[in-house]
């Protein structure tokens, strides 16, 4: 290689290098503000199930972990994949499931306790159905859905399935199109080692008017109050349609443990 070659290729490298340093002190600092304190954990192992009040979760990718259950990774569903979710059965929220030692524990009011291995890998695998979304579940066998069938009193039989890793799961939420690019509170949250970005706001449905302590709907409140000062902007109803936004959607982007006292942070730039 000549001189002059070789001192091309060190002016380009030096040219990079001057690029990334530009970059790095023209680009914004964050700015961190305290806004809160974690004061509860709640982890639903049953979607539309009771809540698990914990003090500490590892919160990964997809969703929350505390021991051998993670949030949401049970799901009653019709004979044909349909979810079911308290919208559909209220007293669904009225149902605990845990899992310890290999076991999950079904419990329900005026119900003899199940309990059931957590692995049954000769069960099949069964398509389901959620939000038009179209996953996998493995079967949770006859005992669970003759537990839930006859709990929930219908003329249908339900069954309960279990999310594993290996399945087919939700598109992630940011993959989905037409999210808006405005911010309704903070643009990105981080809670002890965690860090969340905010995708969109989260809009409420009749599931909302379901009493959690007794599995009654009541039809109307909260949504008829969060309507009166939570809709959407006229430009945004492509997305949210009549309904009130509460809470905010949000994807990991550092995975890490929460834990109750841990001290919110708004990030922003």
């Amino acid at each position: 290689m000549d001189k002059k070659a070789a001192l091309l290729i060190g002016g380009a490298g030096v040219a990079v290098l001057g690029l990334g340093l530009g970059y790095k002190y023209l680009r914004k600092p964050e700015k961190v503000v305290r806004v809160g304190v974690v004061s509860q954990l709640l982890i639903h192992p049953l979607k539309s199930g009771r809540a698990l009040s914990v003090a500490l979760v590892e919160c990964q990718k997809i969703g929350l972990k505390f021991g051998e259950m993670q949030d949401r990774h049970w799901l009653v569903a019709t004979e044909d994949g349909h979810m079911v979710t308290g919208r559909h059965e209220p007293r669904l929220v009225l149902v605990s499931l845990t899992c310890e030692g290999g076991q999950v524990c079904l419990n329900g009011p005026n119900m003899e306790e199940l309990r059931f291995p957590a692995e049954h890998p000769n069960n099949p695998v069964i398509d389901c159905r959620v939000f038009r979304a179209d996953i996998q579940g493995r079967d949770c066998g006859e005992e669970a859905s003759q537990w839930l069938t006859r709990y929930l009193g219908a003329e249908k039989t339900f069954r309960l399935v279990h999310f594993e890793p290996q399945m087919r799961a939700r598109r992630p939420v940011e993959k989905e199109p037409l999210f808006p690019q405005y911010e309704d509170l903070w643009e990105e949250i981080q809670i002890g080692s965690v860090r969340l970005q905010r995708i969109l706001s989260c809009g409420r449905c009749m599931f909302t008017t379901v009493d959690p302590e007794t599995g009654i709907m009541n039809r109307k409140e909260p949504l008829e109050t969060l309507k009166s000062y939570r809709l959407c902007k006229p430009s945004e109803k492509h997305i949210y349609k009549t309904s009130p936004l509460f809470g905010q959607l949000h994807t990991v982007k550092k995975t890490g443990i929460l834990q109750v006292g841990d001290v919110v942070y708004k990030i922003s730039r």
